[in-house]
Protein backbone atom coordinates (compact mmCIF):
# COMPACT_ATOMS: atom_id res chain seq x y z
CA UNK A 1 0.00 0.00 0.00
CA UNK A 2 1.36 3.45 -0.91
CA UNK A 3 2.19 5.83 1.92
CA UNK A 4 -0.32 8.65 1.91
CA UNK A 5 -1.48 11.10 4.54
CA UNK A 6 -2.86 9.23 7.52
CA UNK A 7 -4.93 12.23 8.45
CA UNK A 8 -6.48 12.29 4.98
CA UNK A 9 -7.23 8.55 4.98
CA UNK A 10 -8.94 8.61 8.33
CA UNK A 11 -10.79 11.83 7.59
CA UNK A 12 -12.24 10.37 4.38
CA UNK A 13 -12.95 6.97 5.95
CA UNK A 14 -14.90 8.32 8.86
CA UNK A 15 -16.47 11.45 7.38
CA UNK A 16 -19.74 9.60 6.80
CA UNK A 17 -20.12 9.33 10.58
CA UNK A 18 -20.57 13.10 10.80
CA UNK A 19 -23.60 15.00 9.46
CA UNK A 20 -21.56 18.16 9.13
CA UNK A 21 -17.98 19.33 9.31
CA UNK A 22 -19.22 21.78 11.86
CA UNK A 23 -20.41 19.03 14.21
CA UNK A 24 -18.71 19.50 17.59
CA UNK A 25 -16.99 16.24 18.57
CA UNK A 26 -16.60 15.76 22.30
CA UNK A 27 -13.21 15.82 23.88
CA UNK A 28 -13.21 12.96 26.37
CA UNK A 29 -12.85 14.25 29.88
CA UNK A 30 -10.47 12.11 31.90
CA UNK A 31 -9.70 12.48 35.59
CA UNK A 32 -6.48 10.58 35.00
CA UNK A 33 -5.03 11.63 31.63
CA UNK A 34 -2.63 9.22 29.99
CA UNK A 35 0.98 10.21 30.47
CA UNK A 36 3.66 8.31 28.60
CA UNK A 37 6.58 7.70 30.98
CA UNK A 38 10.10 8.63 29.94
CA UNK A 39 11.21 5.00 30.06
CA UNK A 40 8.76 3.98 27.32
CA UNK A 41 10.44 2.87 24.10
CA UNK A 42 9.12 2.48 20.58
CA UNK A 43 8.03 -1.12 20.06
CA UNK A 44 10.20 -3.16 17.70
CA UNK A 45 7.06 -3.92 15.66
CA UNK A 46 6.32 -0.21 15.06
CA UNK A 47 6.81 1.01 11.48
CA UNK A 48 9.94 3.16 11.27
CA UNK A 49 9.23 6.89 11.50
CA UNK A 50 6.31 6.53 13.92
CA UNK A 51 6.44 7.34 17.64
CA UNK A 52 3.79 4.80 18.66
CA UNK A 53 3.07 2.06 19.67
CA UNK A 54 5.39 2.21 22.69
CA UNK A 55 6.09 -0.10 25.62
CA UNK A 56 7.18 1.00 29.09
CA UNK A 57 9.25 -0.75 31.75
CA UNK A 58 6.10 -2.21 33.33
CA UNK A 59 5.16 -3.83 29.95
CA UNK A 60 2.23 -1.48 29.39
CA UNK A 61 1.61 -0.62 25.74
CA UNK A 62 0.69 2.85 24.44
CA UNK A 63 -1.15 3.48 21.18
CA UNK A 64 -1.96 6.70 19.32
CA UNK A 65 -3.90 7.46 16.17
CA UNK A 66 -5.21 10.61 14.48
CA UNK A 67 -8.93 10.15 13.86
CA UNK A 68 -10.55 13.60 14.20
CA UNK A 69 -13.98 12.53 12.91
CA UNK A 70 -14.28 9.47 15.15
CA UNK A 71 -16.64 9.36 18.10
CA UNK A 72 -15.04 6.44 19.94
CA UNK A 73 -11.71 4.65 19.54
CA UNK A 74 -10.54 1.56 21.42
CA UNK A 75 -7.62 -0.88 21.52
CA UNK A 76 -8.51 -4.58 21.35
CA UNK A 77 -5.59 -6.71 22.62
CA UNK A 78 -5.12 -9.91 24.60
CA UNK A 79 -8.86 -10.44 25.01
CA UNK A 80 -9.50 -7.00 26.51
CA UNK A 81 -10.76 -3.73 25.01
CA UNK A 82 -9.40 -0.40 26.28
CA UNK A 83 -11.02 2.98 25.63
CA UNK A 84 -8.73 5.61 24.14
CA UNK A 85 -8.74 9.33 25.02
CA UNK A 86 -9.18 12.10 22.44
CA UNK A 87 -7.36 15.44 22.61
CA UNK A 88 -8.35 18.76 21.05
CA UNK A 89 -6.35 18.01 17.88
CA UNK A 90 -8.14 14.74 17.14
CA UNK A 91 -5.38 12.41 18.40
CA UNK A 92 -6.50 9.41 20.41
CA UNK A 93 -4.24 7.86 23.04
CA UNK A 94 -4.68 4.45 24.67
CA UNK A 95 -2.81 2.54 27.35
CA UNK A 96 -3.09 -1.09 28.39
CA UNK A 97 -2.51 -2.87 31.64
CA UNK A 98 0.84 -4.70 31.89
CA UNK A 99 0.98 -7.36 29.17
CA UNK A 100 2.73 -10.70 29.28
CA UNK A 101 5.96 -10.89 27.33
CA UNK A 102 5.88 -12.14 23.76
CA UNK A 103 4.04 -11.32 20.56
CA UNK A 104 0.40 -10.19 20.54
CA UNK A 105 -2.05 -9.49 17.73
CA UNK A 106 -4.17 -6.39 18.25
CA UNK A 107 -6.70 -4.16 16.48
CA UNK A 108 -8.05 -0.65 16.83
CA UNK A 109 -11.82 -0.27 16.98
CA UNK A 110 -12.97 3.01 15.48
CA UNK A 111 -16.66 3.64 16.05
CA UNK A 112 -17.15 -0.09 16.30
CA UNK A 113 -15.17 -0.98 13.15
CA UNK A 114 -12.08 -3.15 13.73
CA UNK A 115 -9.09 -1.88 11.75
CA UNK A 116 -5.33 -2.38 11.68
CA UNK A 117 -3.25 0.30 13.36
CA UNK A 118 -1.46 2.05 10.44
CA UNK A 119 1.59 2.64 12.65
CA UNK A 120 2.41 -1.03 13.17
CA UNK A 121 3.80 -3.75 10.98
CA UNK A 122 1.14 -6.18 9.82
CA UNK A 123 1.09 -9.92 10.43
CA UNK A 124 -1.31 -12.48 9.02
CA UNK A 125 -3.29 -13.83 11.97
CA UNK A 126 -6.87 -14.07 13.22
CA UNK A 127 -7.81 -14.99 9.62
CA UNK A 128 -6.77 -11.54 8.33
CA UNK A 129 -4.00 -9.00 8.25
CA UNK A 130 -3.51 -7.91 11.83
CA UNK A 131 -1.56 -5.44 13.87
CA UNK A 132 1.09 -6.91 16.13
CA UNK A 133 3.22 -5.80 19.04
CA UNK A 134 6.19 -7.46 20.71
CA UNK A 135 6.46 -7.15 24.49
CA UNK A 136 10.14 -7.95 24.86
CA UNK A 137 11.63 -10.63 27.03
CA UNK A 138 14.99 -10.16 28.68
CA UNK A 139 18.15 -12.04 27.70
CA UNK A 140 16.22 -15.31 27.96
CA UNK A 141 14.73 -14.43 24.58
CA UNK A 142 18.06 -14.15 22.80
CA UNK A 143 17.57 -17.58 21.21
CA UNK A 144 15.01 -16.06 18.80
CA UNK A 145 16.90 -12.81 18.16
CA UNK A 146 19.69 -12.29 15.61
CA UNK A 147 23.05 -12.52 17.34
CA UNK A 148 26.37 -10.91 16.49
CA UNK A 149 28.91 -13.37 15.14
CA UNK A 150 26.26 -15.92 14.11
CA UNK A 151 26.06 -16.79 10.42
CA UNK A 152 22.58 -16.13 9.07
CA UNK A 153 20.61 -18.40 6.79
CA UNK A 154 18.23 -17.28 4.07
CA UNK A 155 14.44 -17.29 3.93
CA UNK A 156 13.29 -17.48 0.30
CA UNK A 157 9.85 -16.85 -1.11
CA UNK A 158 8.99 -19.45 -3.77
CA UNK A 159 6.09 -20.18 -6.06
CA UNK A 160 5.40 -23.64 -7.45
CA UNK A 161 2.67 -25.24 -9.52
CA UNK A 162 0.35 -27.60 -7.64
CA UNK A 163 -1.45 -30.07 -9.86
CA UNK A 164 -3.47 -31.19 -6.83
CA UNK A 165 -4.86 -27.69 -6.29
CA UNK A 166 -4.68 -26.71 -9.98
CA UNK A 167 -3.03 -23.40 -9.16
CA UNK A 168 0.24 -21.74 -8.27
CA UNK A 169 1.05 -21.85 -4.58
CA UNK A 170 3.42 -19.94 -2.34
CA UNK A 171 5.87 -21.22 0.27
CA UNK A 172 8.73 -19.90 2.39
CA UNK A 173 11.96 -21.90 2.51
CA UNK A 174 14.78 -21.48 5.03
CA UNK A 175 18.25 -22.64 4.03
CA UNK A 176 21.03 -22.60 6.65
CA UNK A 177 24.06 -20.34 6.24
CA UNK A 178 26.25 -23.29 5.27
CA UNK A 179 23.93 -24.20 2.36
CA UNK A 180 25.58 -21.75 -0.06
CA UNK A 181 29.10 -22.51 1.14
CA UNK A 182 29.08 -26.29 0.80
CA UNK A 183 27.71 -26.70 -2.71
CA UNK A 184 28.05 -30.50 -2.74
CA UNK A 185 26.28 -31.09 0.56
CA UNK A 186 22.68 -32.25 0.89
CA UNK A 187 20.43 -31.43 3.83
CA UNK A 188 17.50 -32.93 5.77
CA UNK A 189 14.16 -31.13 5.61
CA UNK A 190 11.63 -30.04 8.23
CA UNK A 191 8.13 -29.18 6.98
CA UNK A 192 6.84 -26.66 9.53
CA UNK A 193 3.16 -25.67 9.67
CA UNK A 194 1.33 -22.70 11.17
CA UNK A 195 -2.01 -22.73 12.99
CA UNK A 196 -5.64 -21.88 12.29
CA UNK A 197 -6.18 -18.40 10.87
CA UNK A 198 -2.52 -17.96 9.91
CA UNK A 199 -0.44 -18.60 6.80
CA UNK A 200 2.98 -19.58 5.45
CA UNK A 201 4.62 -16.28 6.44
CA UNK A 202 3.92 -16.60 10.15
CA UNK A 203 6.83 -18.77 11.26
CA UNK A 204 9.37 -16.44 9.66
CA UNK A 205 7.58 -13.26 10.78
CA UNK A 206 6.07 -13.51 14.24
CA UNK A 207 7.77 -16.85 14.92
CA UNK A 208 11.37 -15.70 14.22
CA UNK A 209 12.07 -19.23 13.00
CA UNK A 210 15.19 -18.21 11.06
CA UNK A 211 16.89 -16.73 14.13
CA UNK A 212 15.99 -19.77 16.22
CA UNK A 213 17.54 -22.00 13.56
CA UNK A 214 20.63 -19.83 13.03
CA UNK A 215 21.43 -19.66 16.73
CA UNK A 216 20.78 -23.34 17.42
CA UNK A 217 22.92 -24.42 14.47
CA UNK A 218 25.74 -22.06 15.47
CA UNK A 219 25.68 -23.50 19.01
CA UNK A 220 25.69 -27.07 17.74
CA UNK A 221 22.23 -27.68 19.26
CA UNK A 222 20.73 -28.48 15.88
CA UNK A 223 22.07 -29.98 12.68
CA UNK A 224 21.87 -27.74 9.60
CA UNK A 225 18.55 -28.35 7.90
CA UNK A 226 16.16 -26.86 5.36
CA UNK A 227 12.80 -25.67 6.73
CA UNK A 228 9.77 -25.43 4.44
CA UNK A 229 6.68 -23.43 5.42
CA UNK A 230 3.50 -23.56 3.34
CA UNK A 231 -0.09 -22.53 3.87
CA UNK A 232 -2.08 -25.32 5.47
CA UNK A 233 -5.28 -24.08 3.79
CA UNK A 234 -6.62 -22.95 7.18
CA UNK A 235 -6.43 -19.18 6.74
CA UNK A 236 -10.22 -18.86 6.72
CA UNK A 237 -12.14 -19.59 9.93
CA UNK A 238 -13.26 -23.11 10.80
CA UNK A 239 -16.96 -23.10 9.98
CA UNK A 240 -18.09 -26.21 11.79
CA UNK A 241 -18.65 -29.77 10.71
CA UNK A 242 -19.60 -33.18 11.94
CA UNK A 243 -17.54 -33.24 15.15
CA UNK A 244 -14.11 -34.85 14.58
CA UNK A 245 -14.94 -35.90 11.02
CA UNK A 246 -15.86 -32.36 10.07
CA UNK A 247 -12.84 -30.96 11.85
CA UNK A 248 -10.54 -33.44 10.14
CA UNK A 249 -11.63 -32.08 6.75
CA UNK A 250 -10.62 -28.56 7.74
CA UNK A 251 -7.33 -28.00 5.93
CA UNK A 252 -7.33 -31.48 4.39
CA UNK A 253 -6.98 -29.97 0.91
CA UNK A 254 -3.36 -29.30 1.89
CA UNK A 255 -2.51 -32.99 2.31
CA UNK A 256 -2.23 -33.98 -1.39
CA UNK A 257 -0.52 -30.66 -2.10
CA UNK A 258 2.23 -31.42 0.39
CA UNK A 259 2.67 -35.06 -0.58
CA UNK A 260 2.29 -34.87 -4.35
CA UNK A 261 3.49 -31.38 -5.24
CA UNK A 262 5.47 -29.59 -2.54
CA UNK A 263 7.81 -32.38 -1.44
CA UNK A 264 8.73 -33.29 -5.04
CA UNK A 265 9.31 -29.61 -5.85
CA UNK A 266 11.58 -29.10 -2.84
CA UNK A 267 13.53 -32.28 -3.58
CA UNK A 268 13.98 -31.21 -7.22
CA UNK A 269 14.97 -27.61 -6.56
CA UNK A 270 16.97 -27.78 -3.33
CA UNK A 271 19.82 -30.04 -2.29
CA UNK A 272 17.84 -32.33 -0.01
CA UNK A 273 18.29 -35.79 1.43
CA UNK A 274 15.19 -37.41 0.01
CA UNK A 275 14.64 -40.49 2.17
CA UNK A 276 12.21 -40.67 5.12
CA UNK A 277 15.07 -40.74 7.61
CA UNK A 278 15.87 -37.16 6.68
CA UNK A 279 12.35 -35.72 6.53
CA UNK A 280 10.37 -34.33 9.49
CA UNK A 281 7.08 -32.52 9.97
CA UNK A 282 5.79 -30.38 12.81
CA UNK A 283 3.10 -27.78 13.35
CA UNK A 284 1.50 -25.53 15.93
CA UNK A 285 -2.14 -25.80 16.95
CA UNK A 286 -4.08 -26.97 13.85
CA UNK A 287 -0.74 -27.52 12.15
CA UNK A 288 -0.10 -30.12 14.84
CA UNK A 289 -3.36 -31.81 13.87
CA UNK A 290 -2.26 -31.80 10.24
CA UNK A 291 1.10 -33.27 11.23
CA UNK A 292 -0.62 -36.23 12.91
CA UNK A 293 -2.93 -36.76 9.93
CA UNK A 294 -0.14 -36.66 7.37
CA UNK A 295 2.78 -38.35 9.10
CA UNK A 296 0.87 -41.19 10.74
CA UNK A 297 -0.73 -42.12 7.42
CA UNK A 298 2.50 -41.78 5.42
CA UNK A 299 5.27 -43.32 7.46
CA UNK A 300 7.09 -44.09 4.23
CA UNK A 301 7.71 -40.34 3.90
CA UNK A 302 8.53 -39.13 7.44
CA UNK A 303 10.49 -40.37 10.46
CA UNK A 304 10.21 -37.39 12.84
CA UNK A 305 7.17 -35.42 14.03
CA UNK A 306 6.16 -32.67 16.45
CA UNK A 307 3.01 -30.97 17.68
CA UNK A 308 3.20 -27.62 19.48
CA UNK A 309 -0.10 -27.03 21.32
CA UNK A 310 -1.43 -29.48 18.77
CA UNK A 311 -5.17 -29.50 18.12
CA UNK A 312 -5.31 -33.25 18.68
CA UNK A 313 -8.59 -33.64 20.52
CA UNK A 314 -10.31 -36.83 21.67
CA UNK A 315 -7.70 -39.14 20.18
CA UNK A 316 -8.64 -42.78 20.72
CA UNK A 317 -5.16 -44.28 20.83
CA UNK A 318 -6.54 -47.80 20.34
CA UNK A 319 -8.38 -47.00 17.11
CA UNK A 320 -6.80 -43.84 15.71
CA UNK A 321 -4.89 -44.08 12.44
CA UNK A 322 -5.69 -47.76 11.95
CA UNK A 323 -4.45 -48.68 15.41
CA UNK A 324 -0.92 -47.44 14.82
CA UNK A 325 -0.28 -46.96 18.55
CA UNK A 326 -1.16 -50.57 19.44
CA UNK A 327 2.29 -51.82 18.45
CA UNK A 328 4.63 -49.61 20.43
CA UNK A 329 7.82 -51.38 19.38
CA UNK A 330 7.02 -50.99 15.70
CA UNK A 331 5.95 -47.36 16.14
CA UNK A 332 9.09 -46.47 18.10
CA UNK A 333 11.27 -48.03 15.42
CA UNK A 334 9.56 -45.99 12.68
CA UNK A 335 9.14 -42.62 14.39
CA UNK A 336 12.52 -41.61 15.77
CA UNK A 337 11.07 -38.69 17.72
CA UNK A 338 7.49 -37.83 18.65
CA UNK A 339 7.64 -34.42 20.32
CA UNK A 340 4.64 -32.76 21.98
CA UNK A 341 4.51 -29.43 23.79
CA UNK A 342 2.15 -26.81 25.21
CA UNK A 343 2.10 -23.70 27.37
CA UNK A 344 1.59 -24.18 31.09
CA UNK A 345 -1.41 -21.82 31.02
CA UNK A 346 -3.33 -23.35 28.11
CA UNK A 347 -5.72 -26.27 28.24
CA UNK A 348 -5.34 -28.28 25.04
CA UNK A 349 -5.10 -31.68 26.69
CA UNK A 350 -1.52 -32.22 25.60
CA UNK A 351 -0.37 -33.54 28.95
CA UNK A 352 -3.20 -36.09 29.07
CA UNK A 353 -2.37 -37.24 25.54
CA UNK A 354 1.27 -37.71 26.48
CA UNK A 355 0.26 -39.83 29.47
CA UNK A 356 -1.94 -42.01 27.25
CA UNK A 357 0.79 -42.53 24.69
CA UNK A 358 3.43 -43.30 27.28
CA UNK A 359 1.08 -45.73 29.06
CA UNK A 360 1.08 -47.97 25.97
CA UNK A 361 4.83 -47.68 25.46
CA UNK A 362 4.99 -44.91 22.84
CA UNK A 363 8.18 -42.91 23.35
CA UNK A 364 7.17 -39.26 23.60
CA UNK A 365 9.26 -36.17 24.25
CA UNK A 366 7.24 -33.61 26.22
CA UNK A 367 7.96 -29.94 26.85
CA UNK A 368 5.88 -27.41 28.81
CA UNK A 369 6.56 -23.72 28.24
CA UNK A 370 6.39 -22.01 31.64
CA UNK A 371 3.90 -19.17 32.07
CA UNK A 372 2.60 -19.05 28.49
CA UNK A 373 -0.77 -19.60 26.83
CA UNK A 374 -1.78 -20.53 23.27
CA UNK A 375 0.60 -18.00 21.76
CA UNK A 376 3.75 -17.45 19.76
CA UNK A 377 6.10 -17.46 22.73
CA UNK A 378 4.97 -21.03 23.47
CA UNK A 379 5.66 -22.01 19.88
CA UNK A 380 9.03 -20.26 19.60
CA UNK A 381 10.15 -22.10 22.72
CA UNK A 382 8.71 -25.35 21.39
CA UNK A 383 10.62 -25.12 18.12
CA UNK A 384 13.76 -24.29 20.09
CA UNK A 385 13.30 -27.45 22.17
CA UNK A 386 12.24 -29.65 19.23
CA UNK A 387 15.02 -29.15 16.70
CA UNK A 388 17.87 -30.62 18.81
CA UNK A 389 16.07 -33.99 18.54
CA UNK A 390 16.01 -34.01 14.75
CA UNK A 391 18.19 -35.99 12.36
CA UNK A 392 20.49 -37.37 15.03
CA UNK A 393 21.22 -41.05 15.81
CA UNK A 394 18.67 -42.43 18.24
Amino acid sequence: MKRISLSLVLTVSFAFLSMSKALALPVMEQADPIVVPSDAHIAETTIAGNEFPKVDSERRAYFRIHAPEAQKVQVDICGKVYDMQRDEKGFWMGRTEPLVVGFHYYFLKIDGVSVVDPSTQTFFGCCRQSGGIEIPEGPEGDYYRPQSGVAHGTVSSIYYWSASANRWRHAMVYTPAIYDKEQNRRFPVLYLQHGMGENETCWSRQGHMQHIMDNAIAQGRAVPMIVVMESGDVEAPFRGGDNRQGRSQYGATFYPVLLNDLIPYIDSNFRTLTDREHRAMAGLSWGGHQTFDIVLQHLDRFAWMGGFSGAIFGLDIEKAYDGIFNNADKFNSQIHCLFLSCGSEENFGTGALVEKLRSVGIKTEYYVSPGTHHEWLTWRRSLHEFIPHLFRPQ
